[in-house]
């Protein structure tokens, strides 16, 4: 790969670009084109913008990540999560429907892709990595179920609100009296007829014989012709003069370009919310890029990957749009309706861009309460109980970060849900690392394998302490091993060895080498050797650099067998002892030559 292409993704697809893959581009840009207008209309409600604001997210940042993005499929646009997110960022600084607002989203957008493209190119895609999975299912299962829930006002046709479940529950409460029933009506059937048709319209047009593609095609329209139906029944029926909240005239043409006035304290208020946007845009992006991309045995480059999405946030934000990502349901449609190339995206733009020219007078008498059923049915998708269960059965401390996750997204806002995860992840990773696995192991017999004594049948020496620590060494686990080691020679009064055996340890930190250090000394003046096994080439590459290894009393082998037959052999070590448990460990070899 060429310099130039490695930075412009786009020159590796464009030479082979022909008839045949146009026509697939083309085809798929119709279907998703048609999906996103509903999509966007509805995502910038959700981010409290107005809805011309959704439709300009969707035409340049279209076209830069296909410039500068490797996945071949992936739809950049409005989202659920970042939709909400922006909302509650933005909220917090200025009122909805205010200029500010506006102004706010669009420097959010800015920001935000300013920050991944500073990200890609120092290649700092590992710190999406700081988000686990359960953190992630936890805070967009808790997302999903707070943007259903602040949905339920249009659906009303009730004001309220709040950031919030229960400020948005006991906001809904005290509005029951004021129900329109109309608009009821209207959000009840959109909810109904786009629940039937995302689950069983495909099914049921296939059974009556229609193409599988068309019968997909004619699923995904299903939010088209709810618009539709309902923009004609709210006109002809005058419904806005019966209390049916509307989207209103909506602005014809295409979006500005250049950005807005900034001020430093307007840039200080959204850094953190900007990055916490670019960070949870990008790990869900990245995710579904590489999935797509798994199918086609493709791959994608994570750290051009943050400087495809800074750049199309970047464009949203010169374009008067909010912050974008990669789409789950879009770039699904998009990858199943054949999209061979990010040209796609480009065509899906030229399509967005015709909307905004000449439908938007149409949708003047769109019903707020469509739009709302379009979220809901949409972001109820995103709420995984499943996984919650399947978490909880696996492994309780994850489960309490994504239960923490859950609980402060929804009772304390998006913002603090995401912090509070990672930082529960981070402090959980810390406590198991802490105090690592530790094995003390025999000879399998008959072989030269070492296992654990509590899982495994195998030999030990009552002179000989072989120990194995799971996990690599660094500040936090350091006095552990040092207290591990310190306590089994107390307990062994005939011990002469210790072997520390270091297949599973990766890395040794300053804090663990002075660990090292005292462990040896101790043994030294205990007269006891010590000695390390199956070192990995770059741990003993660091340890070479320091005096450890001039200091240490014992030697550095290969292998635990070579370690353990050097010492039978020099030291005249007695016989071998049969464990009386069962017992596991690792492979063999000579003296240490890394």
């Amino acid at each position: 790969m060429s310099k130039m292409s490695r930075y412009f993704p786009f020159m590796q697809w464009v030479k082979a670009y022909d008839g045949t893959v146009l026509t697939s581009d083309l085809l798929a840009a119709v279907i998703v084109t048609i999906m996103l207008i509903p999509q966007s209309l509805a995502y910038a409600m959700l981010a409290g913008l107005p809805a011309e604001v959704g439709l300009y997210a969707s035409i340049l940042p279209l076209v830069a990540y296909a410039i500068f993005g490797t996945s071949r499929t992936l739809a950049v646009g409005p989202v659920a999560v970042v939709s909400l997110m922006t909302a509650s960022a933005i909220g917090q600084i200025a009122a909805e429907g205010t200029l500010d607002y506006l102004t706010a989203a669009i420097v959010l957008a800015l920001l935000s892709g300013g920050m991944l493209v500073v990200m890609g190119i120092f290649r700092l895609g590992f710190l999406a990595n700081f988000l686990s999975h359960p953190v992630i299912s936890g805070f967009i299962t808790a997302s999903g179920l707070l943007i259903a829930a602040g949905q339920l006002r249009h659906i009303l046709g009730v004001s309220g609100g709040g950031d919030t479940l229960p400020n948005i529950l006991l906001s809904l409460s005290g509005q029951l009296g004021a129900v329109n029933s109309v608009t009821l009506a209207i959000g009840i059937g959109v909810l109904a007829f786009l629940y039937f048709a995302r689950k069983y319209l495909k099914p049921l047009l296939v059974a009556m014989r229609v193409p599988v593609r068309l019968a997909d095609m004619m699923a995904k329209a299903a939010p088209i012709l709810a618009v539709a139906v309902t923009v004609a029944l709210a006109a002809g029926l005058d419904l806005g003069a019966r209390g049916v909240a509307l989207v209103g005239a909506i602005p014809q043409g295409l979006p500005a370009f250049g950005a807005p006035a900034l001020s430093l304290d307007l840039i200080t208020a959204l850094l953190m919310p900007a990055f916490l946007i670019s960070v949870v845009g990008f790990v869900e992006s990245v995710s579904v890029g590489q999935t797509l991309a798994a199918k086609r045995r493709q791959r994608i480059d994570p750290d051009q990957e943050l400087i495809g999405l800074g750049a199309a946030n970047i464009a949203a934000g010169l374009s008067s749009g909010h912050p974008v990502t990669g789409g789950f349901a879009r770039s699904v449609v998009n990858f199943d309706a054949g999209a061979q190339t990010p040209a796609a995206g480009v065509f899906t733009a030229v399509g967005i861009a015709l909307a905004a020219l000449f439908l938007t007078p149409l949708l003047a008498s769109l019903p707020q309460a469509t739009l709302a059923a379009t979220i809901i049915v949409a972001v109820l998708s995103l709420v995984d109980f499943g996984t919650v269960r399947r978490v909880f059965a696996y492994s309780k401390s994850d489960f309490a970060a994504m239960a923490a996750t859950i609980i402060v997204t929804l009772g304390w806002g998006v913002e603090l849900g995401i912090v509070a995860g990672v930082l529960l992840s981070l402090l959980l990773h810390l406590y198991r690392t802490s105090k690592p696995h530790v094995a003390i192991v025999g000879q399998v017999p008959g072989t030269e394998h070492y296992r654990n004594i509590e899982r495994h049948s195998v030999l030990t020496r009552p002179e000989v302490l072989s120990i194995r620590v799971d996990e690599s060494l660094y500040f936090a686990n350091s006095r552990f091993l040092e207290d591990t080691i310190a306590g089994h020679v107390a307990e062994q009064p005939d011990l002469e060895h210790v072997i520390l055996m270091c297949s599973a340890v990766n890395a040794i930190d300053a804090s663990a080498l002075e660990s090292l250090e005292e462990i040896n000394r101790r043994l030294a003046d205990a007269g006891i050797g010590f000695h390390l096994s199956e070192v990995k080439g770059p741990v003993m590459d660091r340890l070479k650099s320091t005096e450890f290894l001039e200091h240490l009393n014992g030697g550095v082998f290969l292998s635990q067998h070579e370690a353990v037959s050097a010492l039978d052999r020099n030291c005249g070590i007695g016989r071998e002892t049969p464990s009386q448990e069962p017992k596991e460990a690792l492979k063999s070899g000579g003296p240490h030559k890394s």
